[in-house]
């Protein structure tokens, strides 16, 4: 572990990985992305089936309107805690600053960034060692919110590439309560914050560089089996903030 990524590490942060309470299983699943302020950029697919040993395969891909791809995938386990045992982020075009490839594996401890800028073509590669804590969740705040129980709140850590790798608390906290339609029966959903928490060296260096990570936003509605309603947040720690809504298929005329 570099010597950067030492002093950017939260020490004092309990590491906690948040039990199961309702296991993932096989899931296809139709999203759609808009901007904060209701336009439709993207529509996308969530894909996760159960591999060999039990292991969860997670898969999130988002289409643009401009052409843009952006292509996450997670493999998690799930005996009595959620580990994230791996992670992967492809983004490209122009809806991004640049393309930008990232992986990590808990197993190898192993990561590797791949940023190739717009402006010129010239491609950057950073990779090394990476320690993770058991309660990593990129990819996961969805399935965090989900099997929180009722008032409760949580605390646990991202990885932010910045591009170097950088491990970050994350607060999720309820937010309140929202009423939703599904067709004409109203239903409630529970408003998660996941928010970012810098401290020391790491919030000056975020506000310095303007590169302060923004809330992620999720609502869970909580009848007997919890069901992901909306989520609002940057797609990776250091984004735009956008809307994601699940849609069903429609016939065409």
């Amino acid at each position: 572990m570099g010597v950067a990524l030492m002093l950017l590490w939260p020490l004092s942060a309990a590491a906690a990985p948040v039990p199961v309470r309702f296991a993932e299983g096989v899931t296809h699943g139709f999203m759609l992305l808009h901007t904060v302020e209701g336009a439709l950029i993207a529509t996308g697919d969530l894909l996760q089936v159960v591999g060999r040993g039990g292991a969860v395969e997670s898969r999130m891909v988002f289409r643009f309107n401009d052409g843009s791809m952006f292509d996450e995938a997670v493999v998690f386990n799930q005996q009595r805690f959620f580990t994230l045992q791996s992670y992967r982020l492809s983004q490209h075009g122009p809806a991004f600053s640049d393309d930008t490839d990232i992986s990590f594996e808990r197993k190898l401890g192993k990561y590797r960034v791949r940023t190739t800028r717009h402006t010129d073509g010239r491609q950057d590669v950073i990779e090394g060692n990476l320690e993770l804590p058991p309660d990593v969740y990129n990819g996961m705040v969805v399935t965090v919110a989900k099997n929180l129980t009722k008032g409760a709140s949580e605390t646990v850590h991202i990885v932010a590439f910045t591009p170097a790798p950088r491990v970050i608390e994350l607060e999720v906290a309820p937010a309140g309560e929202h009423k939703i339609l599904v067709g004409k029966l109203t239903k409630t959903a529970v408003h998660y914050t996941f928010h970012p928490k810098l401290t020391g060296w790491l919030k000056l260096f975020a506000t310095l560089s303007g590169r302060l990570p923004a809330d992620y936003n999720v609502w869970i509605a909580t009848d007997d089996v919890p069901a992901f309603v909306r989520f609002e947040g940057p797609l990776n720690p250091t984004g735009p903030a956008w809307r994601i809504q699940l849609t069903s298929p429609g016939w065409p005329d």
